[in-house]
């Protein structure tokens, strides 16, 4: 069964830098898009990166282009993303999912949604 277990949340400062993890199991790792989402509290879901298995695809919402970034390393079934220049709105539960696919430039998933469990990522001074 699809396992997605993230990691690497945590307590940061404005300006500051945090890199989550998304280690998975349960499937062939590198045909599969992924993606991470967030959802701030009283918001809605936000998709935030997104690459294809072979990184040919990547999405960033506007919100984080130029801060974040996503890799993967097929090797070892785990997606990152790394976070640099945190806002106090970057703060939100964080989310890896896997799909088929997503469309650009508006991110839509593409076939079925399997998701993490979420690591809270809180930015405050």
């Amino acid at each position: 069964q699809v396992q997605l277990v993230e990691s690497g949340g945590g307590l940061a400062q404005p300006g500051g830098s945090l890199r989550l993890s998304c280690a998975a199991s349960g499937f062939a790792f590198s045909t599969y898009a992924m993606s991470w989402a967030r959802q701030a509290p009283g918001k809605g879901l936000e998709w935030v990166s997104g690459m294809y298995g072979d990184g040919t695809k990547t999405y960033y919402a506007d919100s984080v282009k130029g801060r974040f970034t996503i890799s993967r390393d097929n090797a070892k079934n785990t997606v990152y993303l790394q976070m640099n220049d945190l806002k106090p709105e970057d703060t939100a539960l964080y989310y890896c999912a896997k799909t088929d696919g997503f469309t650009v430039p508006v991110f839509r998933p593409v076939g079925g949604i399997d998701w993490g469990q979420g690591t809270q990522v809180t930015v405050s001074s």
